[in-house]
C-alpha cells in the first residue's frame, strides 16, 4: 500500500483532516505534515486578537497521522484491510512546549512502542516549520479489525 493509498483510507474529511502528506512510513514509524490553514473555522476564537492552534486540535493531528496511518499501513501488512478501519483512541499523554500559529506547517513524527491485540501505542512529537519541538507524548489507541 502507498502513502496515497493509505491516505484514501482515513475516516476523515475536511474540516477534520489534519494530514496534508505522509513523508516515510514503514512497519516501526511514521512522519507526515500538516498545514494550519488561517481559515480554519477555531482561529475565530481561540483566542481572541491572538488565535493559536488548540492543543486538542494539535493532538488529534498527531494521533491521524502517528495511529491512523500507521494503523492502517499495519493492518494492510497483516492482510486485514478490506475497509477503512473503525478507530477510537484511548489515550494519551502530551506535553505542549510551544505554540502553533495559524499559517504554520507542522511534521509529525511516531514511532511505534507496541502493536498487539489491536492496540497501537507509539511515541509521538511535533515540530514546527523551524524544527523545533512544538508538543510530544504517548498515544494510543484502538484499532477495530472487521470481526472484533
Amino acid at each position: 500500500m502507498n502513502k496515497e493509498e493509505i491516505l484514501s483510507f482515513l475516516p476523515y474529511s475536511r474540516p477534520f483532516l489534519f494530514v496534508d502528506r505522509l513523508l516515510d512510513i514503514d512497519e516501526n514509524a511514521v512522519s507526515g505534515t500538516y498545514t494550519f490553514s488561517e481559515k480554519l473555522d477555531f482561529y475565530k476564537g481561540h483566542f481572541k486578537d491572538y488565535p493559536v492552534t488548540p492543543g486538542v486540535i494539535l493532538t488529534e493531528c498527531m494521533a491521524q497521522i502517528g495511529l491512523v496511518c500507521l494503523g492502517i499501513f499495519l493492518l494492510n501488512k497483516e492482510g486485514e484491510l478490506k475497509q477503512k478501519p473503525k478507530l477510537a483512541m484511548t489515550s494519551a499523554e502530551v506535553e505542549y512546549l510551544q505554540p502553533v500559529y495559524p499559517g504554520e506547517t507542522v511534521k509529525v513524527i511516531s514511532r511505534k512502542k507496541y502493536f498487539r491485540f489491536n492496540k497501537l501505542r507509539c511515541e509521538v512529537v511535533m515540530y514546527n516549520e523551524k524544527d523545533e519541538k512544538v508538543c510530544t507524548g504517548n498515544l494510543a489507541g484502538m484499532i477495530l479489525r472487521k470481526n472484533s
